[in-house]
């Protein structure tokens, strides 16, 4: 997988600093190539550089980030934003989600955190290319890895599994993960049961302990665990929150 270039937006300079030496770029297959200080600067760059993600505090100078986002998904629909914001305010997250914000991060970062973030923004790529290339992209052997993942998420998947279902050593299929995707098998498979979890969560009133089942986790004191860590709530505050809203 090619790397993803970023653009970083933040007025103040010690924060654009902290994410361009603190944070392995290298090691999650991305490279910086621009920053700005205010959101007048932020559109001009977003326009010339054209990055597939941008990470964009909500406070700046001229525009604030929310406005920036706005009027950027008007030209560049696919582009990715992630927030990282000092506000610790629900009504802000809610806003972000319905613009289709990939992360909302809060200050100071945690940058084990944001690199699964990153992680997370590069299987949702992936996953738009196929959508979007389905032929071409059937021809590829991580496309029927991908699909048995889908398809057997409430059953136990490992490499050794997909190993034996394909004919293919586990450091092969491995290898595929990490060079077509750009994460390891681990974090595409958390990923995909999140995903499925959310979407029963918001879709069913089955219980917690259904839903952790039915996303591949047979104890749901493990899925809530795991479910924390990558939303940040539980599964009942994330139900709660979000139907409420409806």
């Amino acid at each position: 997988m090619k790397k993803l270039t970023v653009l970083l937006v933040d007025d103040e300079i010690m924060i654009r600093e902290g994410f361009k030496r603190l944070f392995d770029w290298e090691a999650h297959g991305c490279q910086v190539v621009g920053e700005a200080a205010d959101g007048m600067e932020a559109l001009g760059k977003i326009d010339s550089l054209r990055p597939d993600i941008v990470i964009m505090d909500i406070n700046i100078p001229i525009l604030n980030g929310l406005k920036v986002i706005q009027t950027a998904r008007i030209r560049h629909p696919r582009m990715a934003f992630v927030i990282v914001s000092g506000y610790d305010d629900f009504a802000y997250c809610q806003q972000a989600l319905r613009m289709q914000i990939t992360d909302y991060m809060l200050k100071p970062v945690d940058y084990e955190e944001f690199g699964t973030c990153i992680d997370n923004l590069k299987i949702s790529l992936f996953r738009q290319q196929t959508a979007q290339e389905p032929e071409e992209q059937e021809q590829r052997p991580i496309a029927g890895l991908t699909r048995y993942v889908q398809e057997h998420l409430a059953e136990e998947i490992s490499l050794s599994v997909l190993a034996e279902q394909f004919h293919l050593s586990s450091q092969y299929i491995s290898q595929l993960f990490k060079s077509e995707i750009g994460v390891n098998f681990l974090a595409y498979l958390t990923n995909v049961r999140m995903e499925q979890a959310k979407k029963l969560l918001l879709s069913s009133d089955l219980p917690i302990a259904e839903v952790a089942e039915r996303s591949g986790y047979g104890d749901y004191r493990v899925f809530t665990k795991v479910f924390k860590k990558s939303e940040g709530i539980t599964p009942s505050q994330y139900r709660r929150e979000f139907l409420a809203e409806k």
